[in-house]
């Protein structure tokens, strides 16, 4: 079992990329526009997974029939993603950009794991959830004013 504290390791240095790769992105966006910097953006990344995907395991592509139909999915929702940063970070600035994000993130999040969506655990609102949430869309509407 991974324990809890290499568990806040791993998401800070995602947290960390996220950021990095919204700068990134944000100043490709300007550069050479949105399309483009979305497509180096999955190019890069597509490459570099390819190849660790053979050396690592082989490639075990064969599995896709495994997962529910609507998950595959997942690349254009990538997209969509890359595309969001890419476009309001320049414009809007990276705390306003992620505010909004993580806020409709955590809100669908916590929608997603109440009713079990999706294939999620169910995982019921309960009284300290709504009220962080009331708190955090407090915190939305002081950041974005």
């Amino acid at each position: 079992m991974t324990s809890f504290a290499l568990l806040v390791i791993i998401a800070m240095i995602g947290g960390i990329a996220v950021v990095l790769q919204a700068q990134f992105t944000g100043l490709m966006d300007q550069g050479i526009g949105s399309i483009e910097s979305v497509f180096i953006t999955y190019f890069g990344g597509g490459t570099v997974i390819g190849i660790f995907m053979l050396i690592l395991r082989g490639g075990n592509l064969a599995a896709w029939q495994n997962v529910p139909w609507y998950a595959l999915g997942t690349g254009v929702l990538g997209l969509v993603i890359i595309g969001t940063i890419g476009y309001t970070v320049p414009r809007l600035g990276m705390v306003t950009a992620f505010t909004l994000i993580v806020a409709t993130q955590y809100i669908l999040g916590a929608l997603v794991d109440h009713f079990g969506l999706l294939g999620a655990t169910v995982r019921p609102l309960d009284v300290p959830r709504l009220v962080g949430m009331a708190i955090l869309l407090v915190g939305v509407w002081l950041i974005v004013r």
